[in-house]
């Protein structure tokens, strides 16, 4: 991997970076902007209570918060101090975006992560092991798990998990976060949907592999089965495998709103409905321009990882 091949790397994915912040930032103003309802006032009530809440309140806040100057100067006022690195403060809780977006971040950041590896592990040891026998009884065992798993929504997969493990035998809990064991069964309402699709992938991915004419060299000149499997096999079906990963990866956490909503997880997706719902701009247009620049930072380690893994020369003019 040369430095030139690095650097268009990162500058392009940059270039994607600043685009992708500036369009997230401007649809979620104008988006909040078109929800019913009165701003101000839910403002008022994420604040005091419906109860202690009345038109007065109302417009203390929006004079308070300006919401009653023109929307282009509300979006150019936001733009410039996201330049300045400023995400402002919360509408609702006054609290400075910067720790509550960077809070939910780490929670969604921990879900993804964990899930993303079970999801790995599991679907990448199956389609393996059932790339070495085509056709055989654990091939036709890893479809029946692909189509099981891919028939099941997250939402009643969770509820099925809670009710097994939390109900009736009692050893994790249904809901909460903070502790090692609460984070267990989103988890795995994630990572089971996800290890088909991978299984399937890396099964395929190897299968291919295994068929190419280097990899009937490298047998022909006397390399055990494992070790042709590690240094040739693994490594080429990576370059297929690791941009779906990615893709996988960036599903994942622009996906996790249900499961964190389900067992009630401190992430992004939970942010991002309370934002809507109290009309916390801030709060909102945070969130979602993290998730839009998370998508630019997996796409980016994905193009440097597959440039490293990618054993065909690259640049190198070849002679007649």
């Amino acid at each position: 991997m040369s430095g030139s091949q690095v650097g268009g790397v990162l500058l392009r994915r940059g270039a994607q970076g600043i685009g992708v912040a500036v369009l997230v930032a401007t649809l979620c103003f104008l988006v909040v902007r078109q929800l019913p309802g009165d701003a101000a006032l839910r403002i008022a009530a994420g604040r005091y209570g419906y109860d202690l809440v009345d038109a007065e309140a109302a417009a203390a806040v929006r004079s308070e918060l300006g919401l009653d100057r023109p929307a282009w100067q509300q979006l150019a006022d936001w733009l410039a101090a996201l330049v300045r690195g400023d995400l402002g403060t919360s509408l609702v809780t006054s609290a400075p975006v910067r720790e509550e977006v960077g809070y939910y971040l780490l929670g969604t950041l921990q879900l993804a992560g964990l899930a993303l590896l079970l999801a790995v592990a599991l679907g990448g040891a199956l389609g393996t092991v059932a790339a070495r026998r085509p056709g055989g009884l654990l091939d036709r065992g890893v479809d029946a798990w692909v189509a099981c798993v891919r028939a099941l929504p997250p939402f009643l997969l969770g509820l099925a998990l809670v009710l097994l493990f939390s109900v009736h035998l009692g050893w994790l809990p249904a809901v909460g976060h903070g502790s090692g064991t609460t984070i267990v069964l989103p988890a795995a309402t994630l990572a089971i949907g996800l290890s088909g699709l991978f299984a399937r992938v890396t099964r395929d991915a190897v299968v291919e592999v295994q068929r190419s004419e280097h990899v009937r060299f490298a047998r022909t000149k006397g390399l055990s089965d494992r070790v042709v499997l590690v240094r040739h096999v693994l490594r080429n079906a990576g370059v297929v495998l690791v941009p779906y990963v990615g893709v996988q990866a960036v599903v994942l956490i622009e996906g996790v709103v249900v499961v964190e909503s389900l067992f009630g997880w401190q992430g992004l997706g939970h942010a991002l409905v309370h934002a809507v719902f109290w009309r916390d701009v801030p709060v909102l247009q945070a969130a979602a321009l993290v998730l839009a620049l998370l998508v630019v930072a997996i796409n980016t380690l994905v193009d440097l990882v597959v440039v490293g893994l990618d054993p065909r020369p690259r640049g190198v003019a070849v002679g007649a």
